[in-house]
């Protein structure tokens, strides 16, 4: 998908550009057996557009517009700074970013979410459950967050797919989104 560069996705002129990445620096970077869980940074906006503004994201309320798109990618990177913790860009060793895993807290949400959204190129192949299980360990052990939970929408079998290969379990119900209960690692 090739995006139009906006003002608000245009690059942005040196100083402040050194800033962004010295705290992209603080995020922590997550290496797995096939991939790595890094900070997200402007250029992974046109895989996170193929995701939100595809209907990829109908279980999420979507499609998106490229604007709102934006927003929704800049709500959950700005998550690092107020909750410390938030969304990873999550790339194949090959450098190939593949999609995204988050531990987000929006409204609505009654607990930390352990969120994971990839492109189509990423299906089949076990790279969102890598991803999750990495996120969600570090959430849970590293965070020592006391709950995590994944809000799954009605029909999303995939996404259901991966909570049950995570070991998550069904709780209960909240705004019609099911409920996926996720236990720490070795609890499962």
């Amino acid at each position: 998908m090739i995006l139009p560069v906006h003002p608000w996705t245009a690059p942005t002129p040196r100083e402040a550009e050194a800033l962004a990445a010295a705290l992209r620096e603080l995020v922590p970077r997550i290496e797995t057996a096939r991939l790595t869980l890094r900070a997200p940074q402007r250029g992974d906006f046109t895989a996170w557009a193929g995701i939100f503004c595809t209907d990829r994201a109908l279980h999420m309320d979507g499609p998106f517009s490229e604007a709102d798109a934006w927003l929704e990618f800049c709500l959950n990177c700005a998550t690092w700074l107020l909750r410390g913790h938030g969304m990873w860009t999550v790339v194949e060793k090959t450098g190939a970013v593949v999609g995204f895993v988050l531990i987000g807290f929006e409204p609505g949400d009654q607990e930390p979410e352990l969120g994971y959204m990839f492109l189509k190129t990423a299906e089949g192949r076990g790279l969102a459950t890598e991803a999750a299980t990495a996120a969600r360990d570090h959430a849970l052990t590293r965070l020592h967050l006391p709950a995590l939970v994944s809000y799954i929408a009605p029909g999303n079998d995939r996404s259901r797919a991966v909570a049950r290969r995570l070991g998550a379990r069904p709780d209960g119900e909240i705004d019609g989104c099911e409920i996926w209960r996720h236990a720490p690692k070795g609890l499962t």
